[in-house]
C-alpha cells in the first residue's frame, strides 16, 4: 500500500478472502457472461460513476431500449381499443406481455390476472378502493385492515380509505407477527360466511432490506396465524415492489391474494408503469364505483344503467392503458433474461455483494476502538432468503455520536457515489430502527423537519439514515468504492498515511487537481465603506442602490494570486484612488458563471442583489437543468471576466478561443425561458447559439448559458420570528439561498494544511 500501511481497522476487506471464509457457497457474475464487458457495453453511462440506489430505481441496459426503439420504427401500434390491424397489433402484443409477466412470476392466466396501473401505489389504492369491507353492525364487528408497520407510505394511506368505510386499521409490529403462536385453522370456524380482513405486508423492507416469510401467506390465509383474534376471513397483500426488484417470487407456491408491482424497480424503464396481480380465487369479490373507457360492455348516458366488461383487467383498466411503456416490459424481460440468465442469479449476485459490504463496513474501526458505522438490520446479512441488497446505515464519529446522513451524502456526491438518504418513505421502520417515538416524529415536523429534506438532525437524534442498495449490474469495484469513500472521509491516519484509495478518474475516486477547487480566502468584515464616496458616474451601467466593496490585503494572501491588480475595466467603474476606508475583506471574488471559476477583484460595486452579476449566468443541460461540478467538474475550468467598460464578459478555456457575451440582454431578440435554481423558478434568458455552440464543443454535449431576466425578482427564503417583519427578504440572483458567501480565514488555513498534507504523501 503506497505511502505505508493504513492504521488497524481501516484496511479494505479483501473479497477473495471473504468469500473463503463464508459459511455458505456465495456467487459473484453471471457465470461465462463477463460482469466487466456487460457494464462496458450496456452501462457504458456509468463510467466514473458508482450507482447505489437501485432499490429506488434501477437503470436500464443499453440493448433494452435500443431493442425497443427498433421495435417502435418497425412497427404501427394503435389504439388498442380500435379494431383495425394497428389496433390488434397492439392488443396482441400486450395479452403477450401479460403471459410474459406471469410466466415470470411462476404462474398462469389461470391461476392470476395482471391488472396494468401507473405503478405499485396506484396498485395498493386499487385494492383499498376496491376490497369488499364491511363495516360494523349490530351483527357483525366488521372487517379489519391490518398493516405491518415496517410498509411503504402507499401502503400505509391505504387507512384512510378504509377510516371513510368505519374500518378499523391496526398497525401490527414485525416482532409480533414473528412471536404469534400457530392456531387451529379448525377454531376460526366457516371462514366465508364471516367478514373478509385484509393483512399487507411488504416481502422486502425498503427501509432495511428485511426480508419477511413468504410462508406467512398461507399461514394467515389458512387461519393458522392472525395478525387480529378476530372471526372473519383474511386476505392477504404482498407488497413485492422492493422484493422482485433484485429476487425471483414463485406466486405458484405463495400465493398471495393481491401482488403489487413497479416494473422500474425491475428493469429501469418504463417508469409510471405497474401492475396489480390479482389471484383469479380472489378477483371476483372486489368491488368498482368509477368506471372508465374500455371497461363498459355497455352503459346508458342518460340512466343508471351500467354493465362491466367480465375480464377482471378490462373491468379496472380505466381509459387507454399506456400501451407503448407495456410494449417495452417485453424487451425489458429479454435483456434481463439474456444479461443474468434469470432473477435467482440476480439474487445470489447481489446478495453477495451487500453481504461484503456488511462485513466491511462492521468491520471498520477507529482507533479507539469505536465503530464507524452503525447498520440497521434484523438479520446478519446470513442468506438471501431474510436479507435483501440493501445496507440501512449511519456514519458515527470516534466518540459514536452520528454524523447526519445529509452531510455524507452531500460527501458521496463529490466522490460521484449516489446514494439514499432519510427514511425512504418507510416512517414505521425508521422509527422502530432509530428509535424515534411518536412524539419526537411531532417535535421534528414543528422544528421544520418534513419527509425527503436534509435536517439529518435534532437535538443530536437523527432523523433518518443513509441507504445503499445493489442492482443487477453491480459490481465488486461498486463496492469497494463506496468503502473507499467511508475509510477516506472518516479514518484519514495520522502522520500522513495514506489509505487505499481509488486513483484519479475511477469511480469513487475523490476530486483531484482540476477538479478540486482553490481555498477562497476569507470576508473579514467591520463596516463598508459610504455609498456616496464610490457612486459610478456611468448610469447606464449602475442604479441608485449600488455601492462598491473593498478587498484590502490584511496579511499575504494564501497562495500566490495573479490579477488582483486593478484593471481598466475595474477603473472604469468609477471608484476612485485614495483612502480605501476601514481594512473589512482580504480577498474578494465574483463567480459571474455559477459553479465556474472565480474572478478576483480588488473593488467592485454592489448591487440590490449582492455584487454585482454575481451568479447571473449558470450552464443548463438540453433539458435547461443547471449544472453544476457534482455532475460536471469541468465547469471549474470555464474562467470569465467582466469588462464593466465594455459592458460584456469575456469567457476563456483551455484549448477554446475567448467569447464575449454581452452583460445585458437585448429586449427584443431574447429569448426568455423559465428555470429552477434550489426549487426557486426563475427566469431567465438564453444568451444565444454562438456561446452556446462554445460550451457544447468544450463540454461535448449540448448545453446553454441563461441569465436571469433583469426584471425578474426572486426573494430569499427566511423564517422570520415574531418581531420580524417579512419584508427584509433579500434579493436574489441565481445563488442557491444567500447574496454572499463569507470564509473565516482560519478555516481556510486549515483546509490549507490539510490538502498539503494529503498531497504531499
Amino acid at each position: 500500500m503506497a505511502g505505508g500501511a493504513a492504521q488497524p481497522g481501516a484496511e479494505l476487506l479483501a473479497f477473495a478472502g471473504f468469500l473463503d471464509s463464508s459459511p455458505q457457497p456465495l456467487a459473484y457474475g453471471y457465470g461465462r457472461r463477463s460482469l466487466r464487458e456487460l457494464r462496458a457495453r450496456e452501462f457504458s453511462r456509468l463510467a466514473g460513476t458508482v450507482y447505489l440506489d437501485h432499490a429506488g430505481a434501477t437503470l436500464f441496459p443499453q440493448s433494452q431500449l435500443t431493442n425497443f426503439t427498433k421495435d417502435l420504427m418497425e412497427n404501427v401500434y394503435g389504439n388498442p381499443h380500435s379494431q383495425n390491424i394497428s389496433s390488434k397489433l397492439t392488443h396482441d402484443t400486450v395479452e403477450q406481455v401479460r403471459y410474459r409477466i406471469l410466466a415470470h412470476f411462476h404462474t398462469s392466466p389461470e391461476d392470476y390476472t395482471v391488472i396494468f396501473t401507473a405503478g405499485s401505489t396506484a396498485a395498493l389504492k386499487l385494492v383499498a378502493e376496491a376490497f369488499p369491507w364491511v363495516s360494523p353492525g349490530p351483527e357483525s364487528s366488521g372487517s379489519w385492515f391490518c398493516y405491518l408497520t415496517d410498509s411503504h407510505t402507499s401502503v400505509v394511506g391505504m387507512r384512510k380509505i378504509t377510516a371513510a368505510m368505519n374500518v378499523t386499521s391496526i398497525p401490527i409490529r414485525p416482532e409480533d407477527m414473528w412471536s404469534v403462536e400457530k392456531q387451529d385453522a379448525a377454531a376460526a370456524g366457516n371462514q366465508d360466511c364471516q367478514p373478509p380482513h385484509l393483512f399487507c405486508y411488504p416481502a422486502q423492507s425498503n427501509f432495511s432490506g428485511t426480508r419477511y416469510p413468504l410462508s406467512w401467506i398461507e399461514e394467515v390465509k389458512s387461519g393458522h396465524t392472525r395478525p387480529m383474534s378476530v372471526p372473519g376471513k383474511w386476505f392477504v397483500l404482498l407488497d413485492a415492489a422492493a422484493y422482485v426488484g433484485t429476487s425471483p417470487l414463485d406466486l405458484s407456491v405463495h400465493q398471495a391474494d393481491f401482488v403489487p408491482i413497479s416494473f422500474y424497480k425491475i428493469f429501469g424503464f418504463p417508469t409510471g408503469l405497474g401492475a396489480l396481480l390479482v389471484n383469479n380465487r380472489s378477483a371476483p369479490l372486489l368491488r368498482k364505483t368509477y368506471f372508465g373507457g374500455g371497461t363498459a360492455a355497455a352503459y346508458l348516458a342518460g340512466d343508471d344503467f351500467y354493465i362491466p366488461r367480465e375480464s377482471v383487467a378490462e373491468r379496472f383498466e380505466d381509459g387507454t392503458i399506456s400501451f407503448l411503456d407495456i410494449i417495452a416490459l417485453k424487451h425489458g424481460f429479454d435483456a434481463l433474461e439474456h444479461l443474468t440468465g434469470g432473477m435467482e442469479n440476480v439474487r445470489q449476485h447481489t446478495f453477495t455483494l451487500a453481504r461484503y459490504t456488511y462485513a466491511a463496513l462492521s468491520a471498520l474501526r477507529y482507533p479507539n476502538g469505536a465503530p464507524v458505522v452503525r447498520i440497521y438490520s434484523d438479520s446478519e446479512f446470513s442468506s438471501p432468503e431474510v436479507q435483501g441488497p440493501v445496507i440501512s446505515f449511519n456514519v458515527l464519529d470516534d466518540h459514536g455520536r452520528i454524523i447526519g446522513y445529509s452531510q455524507v451524502d452531500k460527501m458521496a456526491s463529490l466522490y460521484n457515489i449516489h446514494v439514499r438518504t432519510g427514511c425512504f418513505c418507510n416512517t414505521g421502520a425508521c422509527q422502530r430502527h432509530l428509535g424515534i417515538s411518536d412524539e419526537m416524529v411531532k417535535k421534528h415536523l414543528q422544528a421544520g423537519h418534513v419527509c425527503g429534506d436534509d435536517v439529518d438532525l435534532i437535538d443530536g437524534q437523527p432523523t433518518g439514515s443513509v441507504r445503499i442498495s445493489f442492482g443487477y449490474m453491480s459490481t465488486l469495484e461498486d463496492a469497494q468504492a463506496f468503502l473507499r469513500f467511508i475509510i477516506a472521509t472518516h479514518l484519514c491516519p495520522p502522520h500522513g498515511q495514506q489509505l487505499p484509495l481509488a486513483t484519479p478518474g475511477e469511480a469513487g475516486a475523490p476530486p483531484t487537481g482540476s477538479e478540486a477547487q482553490d481555498a477562497v480566502p476569507a470576508i473579514v468584515a467591520t463596516r463598508s465603506p459610504s455609498p456616496q464616496e464610490d457612486a459610478p458616474p456611468d448610469a447606464r451601467v449602475w442604479n441608485n442602490s449600488l455601492t462598491t466593496v473593498h478587498a484590502v490585503g490584511l496579511c499575504p494572501p494564501l497562495l500566490e494570486a495573479t490579477g488582483t491588480q486593478l484593471t481598466p475595466s475595474e477603473k472604469a467603474a468609477g471608484v476612485p484612488d485614495g483612502d480605501l476606508g476601514s481594512r473589512v475583506i482580504t480577498n474578494l471574488y465574483i463567480y459571474p458563471i455559477k459553479s465556474c471559476a472565480a474572478f478576483e477583484v480588488t473593488r467592485w460595486p454592489l448591487g440590490n442583489q449582492g455584487l454585482l452579476y454575481d451568479r447571473s449566468w449558470m450552464v443548463v443541460n438540453h433539458n435547461g437543468i443547471c449544472l453544476s461540478q457534482k455532475q460536471e467538474p469541468r465547469l471549474c475550468l470555464i474562467q470569465p471576466f467582466i469588462d464593466l467598460q465594455r459592458r460584456i464578459m469575456v469567457i476563456q478555456a483551455r484549448g477554446m478561443e475567448p467569447i464575449e457575451v454581452p452583460l445585458e440582454e437585448n429586449s427584443e431578440r431574447a429569448q426568455i425561458c423559465q428555470s429552477k435554481v434550489c426549487a426557486d423558478r426563475v427566469n431567465t434568458y438564453d444568451c444565444g447559439e454562438k456561446i452556446s455552440s462554445w460550451l457544447s464543443k468544450f463540454f461535448g454535449r449540448p448545453c446553454h448559458l441563461i441569465k436571469q431576466s433583469s426584471d425578474f425578482q426572486r426573494s430569499a427564503r427566511r423564517k422570520h420570528g415574531k418581531d420580524q417583519p417579512a419584508c427584509t427578504t433579500a434579493a436574489l440572483s441565481l445563488v442557491n439561498e444567500a447574496q454572499y458567501l463569507l470564509v473565516n480565514r482560519s478555516s481556510v488555513l486549515e483546509l490549507q494544511q490539510q490538502l498539503s498534507t494529503r498531497c504531499s504523501v
